[in-house]
C-alpha cells in the first residue's frame, strides 16, 4: 500500500470517536517499533518527521525506512512533516513524498498566519497532500519548538471559523493546555475542554489535533531516575483526559516525549545492568521492544484506534 493522506482517517476517526496516533520518528527502532504495534493492532498510523529529525537522520533515508515499514506491514500510513515553520521547509517534503505537511504560523499574527498558511495550503493541495495549520500557541521544548509559559496563548474559539475558511486547511491544531516535552506542568494538569467543545461546536465534523500530548509515562520516568537520570517532576497528560479529547473533536493526538523516555529509559537500564556491553543490537533491540508495547498501550487505551483498519 502506497503512503495515504490523513483525510480519509480523520473522517473514519472523527464518525467513530477515536483519534489517530502522530508518533514522532527519528531512526529506524522507532520506526519498526512503532509500525509492528499498530500492524498487530490493526490500526491506522500517522509517522511524523520534525524539521530537526530529518536533519539527524537525513530525508533519504527516512524515506527508505518509512518505505520498509510499508513494504513489511501493508499499513495504512501517513507521512507528515511536524512543525514546519517556513513554506520552504514545507515545500521540500511535498516534493519529497510526504503525504501531509503542518505549516505552523502561530507564532505570527493572525492575518500573517492565515497568509502564510494559505500560501502552504494551495501548494499542497495542488500534490494531493494535506494540511495541518496552527492556532494558539502551546508552552514547552521539544526539538525546534521553544515557547516559554508567559508566551502560550489558548486558541480563542472565535477565530476558527475564518481560519479555516480562509486558509483551506484540512486540520487544525489548537492549544487548550497541552505543552510540549515531559517537563509540561508544574501543577496539575487541566484541559480546557470548554474550548475544545466550542471550536467543535463551530467547526462540525471537522478535524481537530492535539499537541504536547506524551503522557510522560511514570514507568519510564523512573527508569530513568534509577540508572543515572534526574526527571524529578517530570509530569503528562493523563490519559484519560486524552481518551475523552479523543471522543470529542480530536481527531490527532501528536506523541513524542513518551516515545523518548521508553527508548531512553530502557537503554540506561540496559547499560547499567551490563556495563561491558558494546553491540548496539544488545540496548537498541530492547528498546526498540520498549517502543512497541508504549505505541500498543497508546493505541488500545488511549487513542482507541485498534481494529480500525
Amino acid at each position: 500500500m502506497p503512503l495515504v493522506t490523513t483525510t480519509d482517517m480523520f473522517k473514519k476517526a472523527y464518525a467513530g470517536g477515536y483519534a489517530i496516533g502522530a508518533f514522532n520518528v527519528n531512526n529506524m527502532e522507532i520506526i519498526q517499533g512503532i509500525t509492528e504495534a499498530a500492524f498487530e493492532e490493526k490500526a491506522p498510523l500517522i509517522l511524523q518527521v520534525s524539521a530537526g529529525a530529518r536533519k539527524y537522520a537525513n530525508h533519504t533515508y527516512l524515506m527508505k525506512l518509512v518505505e520498509a515499514a510499508l513494504a513489511e506491514t501493508d499499513l495504512p500510513i501517513a507521512l507528515h512533516l511536524d512543525h514546519g515553520d517556513t513554506f520552504e521547509l514545507c515545500k521540500s517534503c511535498i516534493d519529497g513524498g510526504f503525504t501531509s505537511v503542518m505549516i505552523d504560523g502561530s507564532h505570527l499574527s493572525f492575518e500573517d498566519n492565515m497568509t502564510l498558511t494559505k500560501k502552504v495550503v494551495d501548494y499542497a493541495h495542488d500534490h494531493g497532500v494535506s494540511v495541518e495549520g496552527e492556532l494558539g500557541k502551546l508552552a514547552g521544548v521539544e526539538d525546534d519548538v521553544n515557547v516559554s509559559a508567559e508566551d502560550a496563548s489558548y486558541t480563542r474559539p472565535d477565530e476558527v471559523e475564518e481560519f479555516v475558511a480562509r486558509t483551506g486547511v484540512d486540520s487544525l491544531a489548537i492549544a487548550i493546555g497541552t505543552s510540549h516535552g515531559a517537563f509540561k506542568f508544574k501543577n496539575e494538569p487541566k484541559l480546557r475542554f470548554d474550548i475544545l467543545e466550542e471550536v467543535g461546536r463551530r467547526l462540525p465534523e471537522f478535524p481537530i489535533v492535539l499537541h504536547g500530548a506524551s503522557s510522560v509515562i511514570p514507568e519510564y520516568v523512573d527508569m530513568i531516575n534509577t540508572f543515572g537520570g534526574d526527571m524529578a517532576g517530570a509530569k503528562g497528560v493523563p490519559e484519560d483526559m486524552l481518551r475523552k479529547a479523543a471522543n470529542m473533536a480530536v481527531c490527532k493526538i501528536n506523541i513524542d516525549s513518551d516515545l523518548r523516555l521508553a527508548m531512553t529509559g530502557t537503554i540506561r537500564k540496559v547499560m547499567a545492568e551490563q556495563p561491558g556491553e558494546f553491540d548496539p543490537r544488545k540496548y537498541l533491540g530492547p528498546a526498540r521492544t520498549a517502543i512497541k508495547e508504549m505505541v500498543r498501550h497508546k493505541i488500545v487505551h488511549v487513542l482507541g484506534c485498534n481494529n480500525k483498519l
